[in-house]
């Protein structure tokens, strides 16, 4: 197991996408799977840090607590909808801005709960790690 390979994954905006090409490049696809749930992994402090954050601090400003609120309430139907699916596209898209940080703050911006966004993030990371290991091997494109 390359250990290089695995640490990139937490790295906020390269996560998976950067981790599995280095990986592949240093001969070393048996990271794969560890890149994959270290990665999958980063929605808790994510989600949790978010929501003790606003909790013990942020709520405490009425501004930031109307902006949450009113976020929530124009999202609610899009989450509705598309629920934890479109979540999981979103992370699972492999475009910088799209990965597990992100995709855990929406998932808390948006008052989904959290075991929907874990499962969300999950599905999001294994899309996004099958692209980019088929990216990196040549077998796309």
């Amino acid at each position: 197991m390359d250990i290089l390979s695995v640490l990139v994954t937490v790295i906020p905006w390269i996560e998976l996408r950067g981790a599995i090409p280095l990986a592949v490049a240093r001969g070393q696809l048996s990271s794969i799977p560890f890149i994959l749930v270290l990665n999958s992994l980063i929605f808790f402090p994510v989600y949790f840090s978010l929501e003790l954050f606003y909790s013990k601090f942020l709520k405490r400003f009425k501004f930031v607590q109307r902006k949450i609120e009113s976020t929530r309430r124009r999202g609610k139907p899009y989450v509705d909808r598309f629920g934890f699916l479109g979540l999981a596209i979103f992370i699972g898209i492999p475009l910088p801005g799209s990965g597990v940080y992100t995709g855990s703050m929406l998932a808390w911006i948006l008052g989904m709960d959290w075991k929907k966004g874990f499962v969300a993030s999950v599905l999001g990371v294994l899309m996004a790690g099958t692209i980019v290991t088929l990216l990196s091997l040549g077998i796309f494109g």
